[in-house]
């Protein structure tokens, strides 16, 4: 069973994936697709299907099980060496090593730092029209994830610039010239690092390896840029998606503001229903498989689309409606953060920096509203990250 229109992720599919994801998500629960670069896949949209294939240990995220010719962009090996592309014991050897960066009682250590960063954004918003994602979504991401790594200030616009390269590319020069200016950068600061260590993360690594804590060289550099990289860019995603999806429905933004304490529910809500990552990380059949009533050839590539299985009636009652008093204990767990053995390391993280954000900016800013309509709104071009390139809004502060 396929789909009888190719899935195509193209410019229109980028604005509205939810439509197609509701079309396909319809007719079969699994269909056959290429990515943008001709690659082809099984793209996965239920809710149960892809639950399931997250905690499928017959489906790998190494890339070498892979038989047909998988074209997606890839790393260089010095930053491809790590735990989103390794399987089971590597996986959890990685994991355990850079959990350190975000373990509750870190996570905890860093409320005030986030708090005051918070404040003073939020203090320097002026009256009238403010482009949101550079303004608001985009420094307190940027400047905590350096923090926790030890990048001096006077260096954090390269590496944002760098990204920013990556997440809304011209070119595929675009993405591969970040990605080779970031890796000579770490490589550089892992060096400084050696000479003069810090009370950072970044630090705590280098000096697991060089005491022979089983991470490589190539691990090290592949743990900095993941800690790093992904750090920004969802949190960066989910403040931009989260205040956008709340000014385009006006009374959920009206009833957060008279219940504040209802932010964390409104984060989990905002997190289900306009995912930054929709979908999740490409994995590899190890073998023979069933999934969605499809047998999956070893060796295929699966994508699963978590935007889908977000927005299926089968799993959520209404689903295309935001509702910020959607978590009762009936709702199944959104899986925007992940699901298994690859739950995202710093969710902890990105909650606690979401929830001050917002916490703060509805605190201090007594009106906003989207300045454009929505339709008008850019997003970055990429089907596996939804992010804004811009967020236009009026606000008033109190």
């Amino acid at each position: 069973m396929s789909s009888p229109v190719p899935v195509a992720f193209d410019a229109a599919f980028l604005a509205a994936p939810y439509a197609t994801y509701a079309r396909l998500r319809a007719q079969a629960p699994v269909h056959r697709a290429h990515t943008p670069d001709g690659s082809p896949i099984w793209l996965v949209t239920r809710y149960n299907d892809v639950q399931a294939a997250l905690a499928d240990p017959n489906l790998s995220v190494d890339k070498q099980h892979s038989t047909t010719g998988y074209a997606g962009f890839s790393l260089p090996p010095a930053l491809d060496a790590n735990l989103l592309n390794r399987d089971a014991g590597e996986h959890a050897r990685l994991r355990g090593l850079v959990n350190q960066a975000f373990t509750p009682r870190r996570v905890q250590q860093l409320r005030p730092r986030i708090q005051h960063l918070a404040d003073e954004l939020t203090a320097t918003l002026p009256d009238g029209q403010v482009e949101m994602m550079q303004a608001w979504a985009g420094p307190l991401p940027i400047t905590v994830i350096c923090e926790l790594l030890g990048i001096p200030p006077d260096q954090r616009p390269n590496f944002q610039a760098w990204t920013d390269r990556m997440l809304a590319p011209q070119t595929s020069d675009d993405v591969r010239g970040g990605v080779a200016a970031l890796h000579e950068y770490l490589l550089e600061l892992i060096s400084s690092k050696r000479r003069a260590p810090g009370s950072d993360v970044l630090s705590d690594l280098i000096a697991a390896r060089d005491a022979g804590d089983h991470l490589d060289e190539n691990e090290l550099v592949s743990a900095a840029f993941v800690i790093l990289f992904a750090g920004y860019e969802n949190t960066v995603n989910l403040l931009g998606n989260g205040l956008a999806a709340l000014l385009t429905h006006p009374e959920q933004l009206a009833a957060l503001r008279a219940r504040p304490e209802r932010i964390p529910a409104a984060v989990e809500e905002l997190l289900r229903f306009d995912p930054p990552p929709q979908l999740a990380i490409r994995r590899f059949a190890l073998t023979d498989l069933e999934l969605g009533g499809m047998t999956i050839p070893a060796g295929d590539t699966v994508m699963v689309s978590l935007a889908s299985a977000h927005r299926d009636p089968r799993a959520y009652s209404d689903p295309d409606t935001l509702d910020i008093d959607r978590g009762c204990p009936a709702a199944p767990t959104h899986l925007g953060l992940g699901y298994g053995r690859h739950f995202c390391l710093g969710a902890a993280l990105a909650r606690t920096e979401a929830e001050i954000a917002l916490t703060t900016l509805l605190r201090d800013c007594e009106d906003l509203r989207l300045a454009v309509d929505p339709a008008e709104l850019a997003w970055r071009p990429s089907f596996r990250n939804r992010g804004l390139i811009r967020l236009p809004v009026a606000l008033s502060r109190r």
